[in-house]
């Protein structure tokens, strides 16, 4: 893998965006995982403005740290990069009473509430950004956006560029070297950072991210009759999640009239 090359054109692609776009920069949430790390690192490599907002939401300490650590490295490093915190944990809480949520919830509930985390945090972000004249940059990586959609539907999936989404996760990883990232970050177990107890992304998804690469990587050419074995599961988990989540990964559908039937002409 060329992370060098890589590095340069996201980092062009994303200054000549902001640029076309009459933006300031970018704004980006900062959450203590190596996507966020990443291309926050890239928005600033832009020299463009750069909002690095810590979102939390009874979030653990060592999420924060991690966050703050690279956050703290970024803003030391460029002088176009702000890092805010922005405590989200009593709206939260508010939303959660409105909501009434019963302590015994179900899991269609459980997995709601847990969403509506990310959709404070998309809204939050939307804010700063438009008080700021900034674009909001996504951090979803290939296998999340268009494998197995891993994202929350207007939450961490409403943004407005994405510049890693043409890239796996073990692609992240090496541009998290190659940018010379702090190991709390490159070390860091996945995790969405949803929920109030501790859930890695292998734990929720059932397989790791090089796993479900390389049935992804595969997909389209392969059928369950050319698995065995660990590849079968894998297999099994990608394609039921790839289907159900359609409505999260296609674009919105249009319905389309007949020109004909819209005439006004009798």
């Amino acid at each position: 893998m060329q992370s060098e090359k890589i590095i340069h054109h996201i980092v062009q692609w994303l200054r000549d965006y902001a640029n076309n776009a009459g933006a300031k920069g970018y704004i980006i949430g900062v959450s203590g995982g190596v996507d966020s790390a990443v291309v926050s690192t890239l928005c600033a490599m832009t020299d463009l403005e750069l909002l690095m907002l810590e979102l939390p939401i009874r979030q653990t300490q060592d999420e924060i740290s991690r966050a703050w650590e690279h956050m703290n490295f970024i803003t030391q490093r460029f002088p176009n990069a702000k890092a805010q915190r922005v405590d989200l944990t009593a709206t939260f809480e508010e939303l959660e009473n409105t909501f009434d949520v019963p302590e015994n919830k179900n899991s269609n509930q459980q997995l709601a509430l847990a969403n509506t985390r990310s959709r404070l945090r998309m809204l939050s972000l939307y804010y700063y950004a438009q008080t700021n004249d900034l674009l909001v940059c996504g951090t979803g990586n290939k296998v999340e956006d268009f494998g197995i959609g891993f994202f929350t539907k207007y939450g961490d999936g409403g943004v407005d560029i994405s510049p890693i989404a043409d890239l796996y996760k073990t692609e992240v990883y090496a541009l998290a070297n190659a940018l010379n990232l702090a190991e709390s970050i490159r070390n860091a177990i996945p995790a969405d950072g949803l929920w109030d107890t501790a859930r890695t992304d292998e734990q929720q998804i059932g397989a790791s991210y090089p796993e479900l690469e390389k049935i992804q990587k595969e997909w389209g050419t392969k059928t369950a009759a050319d698995y065995t074995g660990r590849d079968l599961e894998v297999y099994r988990i990608f394609s039921k999640m790839h289907k159900a989540t359609q409505h999260k990964i296609t674009p919105i559908p249009v319905c389309e009239i007949p020109e004909e039937w819209k005439s006004t002409e009798s």
